[in-house]
């Protein structure tokens, strides 16, 4: 019998104000089997980092074809694709191939070694932007996780208030 995934619902209040974006999302995150609270909660700021009306999670960490965060227009034109984690080059540029734009948010002890044996492929590409989380960062992230959670983000200067977290994350290769 296959693991299912365990539900998290989330009530997020969404203050940017570098975008000068503000709303409330009521969002469901399904945390795979395989999946750790810390990459869930990634995935949670990655929302909030980009929150929007046709913004979107991706059916998750097995769906090969997806984004784990994604902008999808109503037309059906992909206009953000966030990958998480430390993708190897060909999905990133499969991502490039798809997405008006690329982000990577890249977490846990191993971002510095990955940074460095991928930065020069990744700095040719345009669309791309590397967001990098800290390994202090993503902890305090997971001790906020919840199964029923409600958490207010606020985002200025680059600095994140997420629930009781202050965040500092790094860019690496900023966006355009």
């Amino acid at each position: 019998m296959a693991l299912r995934a365990t539900v998290y619902k989330a009530q997020l209040d969404v203050s940017d104000l570098d975008r000068h974006h503000y709303g409330q999302y009521n969002l469901t995150l399904a945390l795979h089997p395989s999946e750790t609270e810390e990459r869930m909660m990634v995935r949670l700021l990655a929302f909030a980092l980009n929150a929007g009306e046709d913004l979107q999670f991706g059916k998750g960490i097995s769906a090969e074809d997806e984004a784990a965060v994604w902008e999808i227009d109503p037309t059906g034109a992909i206009r953000l694709w966030i990958e998480l984690g430390q993708p190897d080059e060909a999905r990133v540029r499969k991502a490039c191939g798809r997405a008006d734009r690329v982000w990577v948010v890249s977490y846990g002890r191993s971002t510095p070694v990955w940074w460095s044996n991928n930065q020069s492929w990744l700095s040719k590409l345009e669309k791309v932007a590397v967001l990098q989380i800290t390994p202090e960062d993503g902890a305090a992230m997971a001790a906020l996780a919840q199964r029923n959670m409600a958490l207010a983000c606020t985002v200025q200067e680059g600095e994140v208030y997420l629930g009781e977290a202050h965040l500092k994350p790094v860019w690496l290769k900023a966006p355009l």
